[in-house]
């Protein structure tokens, strides 16, 4: 399956600090990307690098197979996004917004949007300076589902949302991805909304994509492991991939992030020990990654 989007090698530095380093990485058909990382570390800047909105120091970004920074008006009618701070018109109403992009957008979807109107309760006559956060919120992002995007990127699209909206946005995605075969790509604080939904995971840490796979995967691959040995354990035990570790006597904990099955039996007889493997959810493992 041809790639909507592929990141090459990209590095990006703001202001003599180095934001982005040598990410590699895609996005196909039917992908639901969550994009996980502290504040700071650099989401905003790979998502608005990936659009074209600034250009790489190295590597290259491609959308459809053209240059990020070169895309016309054909690869941008292919491509739908909601940044963190809405751009909509305060003068113009809901109604005027839906319109003028309605005019703008060849594909765009007029049951899609009157149905997302309706379930979401947007106030169509209302200027856009009188609309609530989550009001707002909404809007925009009707204006990016509504002309079905083939690439939908999103930046903190739910902050202002409360749960029920956040829940009927989060099927909205599923839905799309499934029907329209999109790629989605979005950033969030609430992890566990993005658990609901991806299926693909990307985690930014120190300037790099520290993990790039299905979410499965991940919570094969991240484990804790409790440890109660016959004998007083050593403070520290060089393993590859750890992530975490705490030896107290009898009694240890560790998390490591490249888990196999076949590990535990090596670990009880290394340690003359017992080990119960614990499988974290994606925010455990997000504060894992974090320690």
């Amino acid at each position: 399956m041809p790639a909507i989007l592929e990141i090459t090698a990209l590095r990006r530095a703001y202001e003599g600090r180095q934001v982005l380093k040598d990410i590699t990485a895609s996005a196909t058909q039917g992908d639901v990307i969550a994009l996980l990382g502290k504040n700071g570390a650099g989401k905003t800047t790979l998502l608005e690098t990936i659009l074209g909105f600034a250009v790489p120091e190295q590597g290259e970004v491609r959308l459809f197979g053209t240059l990020s920074t070169e895309i016309g008006p054909n690869e941008k009618q292919r491509i739908g996004f909601v940044p963190q701070q809405d751009e909509l018109l305060e003068q113009l109403t809901a109604e005027e917004h839906l319109k003028l992009f309605a005019r703008c957008q060849p594909g765009w979807d007029h049951a899609l949007c009157q149905r997302l109107c309706q379930s979401w309760d947007i106030p169509l006559a209302r200027t856009v300076s009188k609309l609530s956060p989550g009001q707002r919120q909404k809007l925009a992002i009707i204006l990016a589902l509504s002309h079905k995007p083939e690439l939908l990127i999103l930046d903190e699209p739910v902050a202002s949302l409360d749960p029920m909206a956040r829940r009927q946005f989060l099927t909205e995605l599923v839905t799309i991805a499934a029907d329209q075969q999109s790629a989605i790509i979005f950033s969030s604080h609430i992890v566990t909304d993005m658990e609901r939904v991806a299926n693909k995971i990307w985690l930014l840490k120190d300037q790099q994509l520290v993990w790039q796979d299905e979410q499965d995967t991940l919570k094969e691959a991240v484990v804790r492991l409790h440890i109660s040995a016959r004998q007083p354990l050593p403070e520290n035990l060089s393993l590859p991939h750890c992530l975490y570790q705490h030896m107290q006597d009898h009694q240890g904990t560790i998390t490591l992030a490249q888990w196999h099955p076949e590990q535990k039996e090596e670990l009880e007889q290394a340690l003359q020990a017992w080990i119960r493997v614990e499988h974290l959810g994606l925010e455990d493992i997000f504060l894992e990654f974090h320690r």
